[in-house]
């Protein structure tokens, strides 16, 4: 065997520099949830670790002080809840997303505009997040705005890392709402992207199940997922197709750059072909309403398509430490959405020992290169997102891992046809889009449930949070040990 080579880890880790900065930033962002440090003593800290990073000019000492500023930026934008809670007042509240019809109630995401101080009843501007429950005889409307009377209540209900995962993202609390509790109403938005593509899809005229995954999979739009639903695609392994995730953000990437394959057979069309392609990607983040996973994507992308115009090497692991550090740099809270964890998770782990896997089992044969390559993927991702999905959701689905590569070779067929849809909403193309769409959604459902119903398919278990940071721990030390042995660059592309 081999013994490992520190020279060669080495040269590979300077290779990802962006990878290793936004390790050292997320760590000083989870430092920030469990302490709080006066300002002097933080700034003391960067000027300390600054000025080490400066003069011995080592690495160790200027990813400390990335760390610390990250740290502080965590902790110099955390933000205390400004509306009371468990007590009534009158309060403004704005109708954000695409609320969700839950049969005898909907539910939706809001935001505190204003409240009344029933002391001095004078009005305060807020902006905190809830989460806003109505019933059935008060219809809500995504980007109205609502004035009324209620009590806005702590998280309640699902398990703890759920409540965690939503207070990070900047939820204080849930507000019921009734016809009595109603003041006023204000009308709705229409200028809003996301909702506008939701509707668009919504006239594709797919019903029942079917439905809400292609509306799910294209506009991020999840008022029509039922909690059955809902429940079959967790127990199944599914779950990452019901959101727009960097799963659909990919296979949009492929999909366009394949259809403008012909480009390139023109003067200066290799470059041209890279303006729409950006684009494409873009807009169909901004039409699922920008979720975490999407834009990190997305940042992948456009920095592949950058390398792609210009002749450069595109590292991949340094794309996505880039577009992770960039995001946490743009708002620490993301650091702690679940969504966005999955995200980097899934894909670190897909390029560190997927990607090889690939190569180290390649025959030359392309369907069959294409069948494992399909199977090694998905089962690294699943593998590599296991202990989280289990510490958040309590299950670790098992069929999952089987069936996930034919339900994004699925998800392929029914984002592309959406898109179309969202681009071209044109009579004639109705028919074909709804028909290629809606079979590919009911064969992802038809997957799911057989997965959900298999016995032994899911084990319900939650893992502690103190076993599940030990199992990425491991898996960190694991991979660094095997790029020891390993002298290979980092998966590249080449234009």
């Amino acid at each position: 065997m081999t013994p490992p080579n520190l020279r060669t880890l080495a040269e590979r880790l300077r290779r990802i520099p962006l990878l290793t900065v936004a390790a050292a930033f997320a760590a000083g962002i989870a430092l920030a949830e469990r302490f709080v440090l006066p300002p002097w003593l933080l700034a003391v800290a960067l000027l300390c670790t600054g000025t080490l990073a400066l003069l011995f000019r080592s690495s160790v000492c200027t990813l400390a002080l990335v760390a610390v500023a990250g740290f502080g930026d965590a902790q110099l934008r955390r933000r205390e809840p400004t509306v009371p809670r468990n007590t009534p007042i009158v309060l403004e509240i704005a109708v954000e997303g695409i609320p969700a019809d839950r049969g005898s109630y909907t539910r939706s995401e809001g935001r505190v505009a204003a409240w009344r101080d029933p002391l001095s009843g004078r009005w305060l501007p807020s902006g905190d997040r809830i989460l806003v429950y109505a019933d059935s005889l008060t219809p809500l409307a995504g980007g109205e705005r609502l004035r009324c009377r209620g009590t806005i209540r702590p998280l309640r209900g699902g398990s703890e890392g759920y409540r965690r995962a939503m207070t990070r993202r900047g939820y204080v609390g849930t507000l019921r709402l009734t016809q009595r509790s109603l003041l006023a109403r204000l009308p709705a938005s229409d200028t809003d992207l996301h909702r506008a593509a939701a509707r668009r899809i919504e006239r594709l005229g797919i019903a029942g199940d079917a439905g809400a995954a292609v509306r799910t999979m294209t506009a991020g739009d999840r008022s029509a997922v039922t909690p059955a639903l809902r429940a079959i695609y967790a127990r199944s392994g599914f779950s990452h197709l019901l959101a727009v995730s960097g799963l659909h953000t990919g296979i949009l990437f492929l999909l366009v750059n394949g259809a403008l394959w012909w480009l390139p057979l023109v003067r200066r069309g290799h470059i041209v072909r890279h303006v729409p392609a950006t684009l494409a990607v873009w807009c169909f983040v901004a039409a699922a309403g920008f979720p975490p996973s999407a834009v990190r994507a997305a940042v992948m992308c456009t920095a592949l398509q950058f390398a792609l115009a210009s002749g450069s090497t595109y590292t991949a692991l340094n794309a996505l430490g880039g577009a992770a550090f960039g995001m946490l740099l743009w708002n620490p809270a993301w650091a702690g959405d679940v969504g966005f964890r999955l995200s980097v998770v899934s894909v670190g782990a897909i390029l560190a020992w997927g990607v090889p896997l690939c190569r180290r089992l390649r025959t030359g044969r392309k369907p069959l290169d294409a069948a494992i390559g399909a199977y090694v993927i998905g089962t690294v991702a699943s593998l590599a997102t296991a202990p989280l999905v289990s510490h958040t959701f309590g299950i670790v689905p098992l069929a999952g891992i089987l069936l996930n590569p034919v339900a994004i070779v699925l998800a392929a067929a029914v984002v592309g046809a959406g898109t179309l849809w969202l681009i071209a909403p044109l009579p004639f193309l109705a028919p074909p889009l709804r028909f290629v769409a809606g079979h590919a959604a009911e064969g992802i459902d038809a997957l799911a449930r057989l997965a959900a119903e298999l016995p032994g398919g899911t084990l319900e278990y939650t893992l502690p949070a103190a076993p599940t940071a030990a199992a990425y721990a491991l898996f960190a030390v694991a991979t660094l040990f095997a790029w020891s042995l390993d002298g290979k660059r980092p998966p590249t592309l080449r234009a």
